[in-house]
């Protein structure tokens, strides 16, 4: 997986309390998918164009609203 951004451990240990409860079926990793809304955001990017590292844009796009709507 090759991502040019990436969080770390630690500031991952820092938000997970922040992160609404899975219900049911595992969800894609919470670390590659923070660091891909970061990256988008940071970089002004469309959802699109997010490095494929990250996962499907729509993936990324999708946890970015349900959270930010929590």
């Amino acid at each position: 997986m090759d991502v040019p951004f990436l969080l770390s451990r630690a500031q991952m240990r820092r938000i997970e309390p922040f992160f609404p409860l899975s219900h049911g079926i595992p969800r894609v990793d919470d670390r590659r998918i923070v660091s891909g809304i970061v990256y988008v955001i940071k970089h002004g990017l469309m959802w699109r164009d997010a490095p494929k590292g990250y996962g499907p844009h729509k993936t990324i796009y999708n946890r970015f609203v349900r959270w930010s709507r929590l």
